[in-house]
């Protein structure tokens, strides 16, 4: 079917990549982020236990935000976790138990998104595609966030 949104079809393609790779991004964070809820010990458990279950939370909900956007671009939105595997830099949770690494990791994590994020923009403003601009500076900016959080919680 034809999609006459005024985005021509490869910038769409291109963009919906782009938004794809964000998605395996957040939901690979998700699944980090969730485990290490569940794994986190230490002095600091009850603090981190409860920021981790935030932070996983709106990754869950920014994950259908991303997915549905692709979609309104006409194309498939990924679904697998290989192809996730496939398409994101965040590391797998690899069975750590030390908080102070978990917060090291989740940090790279969210910054892997907001670079990621923000090397889309120079194809999205030339698309004239304000809906996927607007939802990357929305991105971006609750990432920037919770960097800033996790990256004051390693202050030593």
């Amino acid at each position: 079917m034809n999609i006459n949104i005024g985005i021509n079809q490869a910038d769409r393609l291109e963009i919906a990549n782009g938004l794809n790779r964000l998605l395996a991004d957040t939901y690979s964070l998700y699944l980090k982020t969730h485990s290490f809820h569940w794994n986190v010990t230490g002095p600091m458990f009850t603090s981190l236990h409860q920021l981790f279950e935030e932070q996983y939370t709106e990754l869950a909900a920014a994950v259908d935000i991303i997915a549905e956007r692709v979609r309104a671009l006409g194309e498939r939105a990924l679904g697998s976790y290989s192809a996730y595997a496939a398409q994101t830099e965040i590391k797998e949770d690899s069975g750590i138990t030390d908080a102070k690494q978990m917060l090291e990791e989740l940090l790279e994590g969210q910054e892997i998104i907001i670079r990621n994020a923000r090397a889309l923009y120079p194809l999205v403003n030339q698309a004239n595609d304000e809906a996927t601009a607007d939802l990357l500076t929305q991105r971006i900016q609750l990432h920037e966030k919770t960097a800033w959080m996790l990256r004051s919680l390693l202050v030593q």
